[in-house]
């Protein structure tokens, strides 16, 4: 069953671990608009920095359950002392990546998402006004055809800096862009291309 998978053409970056191609058929590149979904994975994807995708994908369930499901009106609600004792235990935690300043950016992106929500802009609306609120199909033949950043991706980087979130640089904005689909970056090959024609 394993070569049968294997056989199936897919983008080279997923490799040959079951998961990661589950990850590849199945989550990346399918649009995503529900803004609590698009906080999560853009919090994962900044957890990611100076370290493969796998990793954190391997990681997710118990990033999700250390941090209230990535609900960003939770995590802003804890303040001060609070907040501090939270990122304390949290850097006890193996089943995440213990680094202090990638556990305050889940906070502070948190805080961002609240401060874009009270000055009435939806999260999810800001997001893909980068892309002019569609999928931008770049049609690549192979990897070497792959950006990684756009000025698009340059542009939420900045935006979201601005609004007081961290590890958002252009390149991790243009890996967020990809895997919630905003653009469609699937090899001209690949079966999920393919078959979604």
């Amino acid at each position: 069953m394993n070569n049968a998978l294997n056989a199936i053409k897919r983008c080279p970056w997923c490799g040959d671990a079951p998961d990661y191609q589950k990850y590849h058929d199945e989550v990346w590149g399918r649009p995503v608009y529900d803004s609590h979904e698009l906080f999560a994975k853009l919090c994962l994807d900044g957890q990611q920095a100076g370290l493969s995708w796998i990793t954190i994908l391997r990681k997710q369930l118990a990033y999700e359950e250390a941090f209230l499901q990535f609900n960003p009106e939770r995590l802003h609600a804890i303040q001060g002392a609070e907040r501090e004792s939270f990122v304390e235990r949290q850097m006890q935690n193996a089943g995440i990546v213990r680094n202090r300043l990638k556990i305050n950016s889940i906070f502070r992106n948190a805080d961002g998402y609240m401060a874009l929500q009270d000055g009435g802009e939806d999260f999810s609306e800001f997001l893909w006004q980068f892309v002019g609120g569609r999928v931008v199909d770049v049609k690549p033949n192979k990897m070497a055809d792959i950006p990684t950043q756009t000025p698009a991706s340059e542009a939420m980087s900045k935006a979201l800096k601005k609004t007081g979130f961290n590890f958002v640089g252009p390149t991790i904005c243009y890996a967020f862009m990809q895997a919630v689909g905003m653009v469609n970056d699937h090899l001209q090959d690949c079966h999920v291309r393919t078959h979604s024609k």
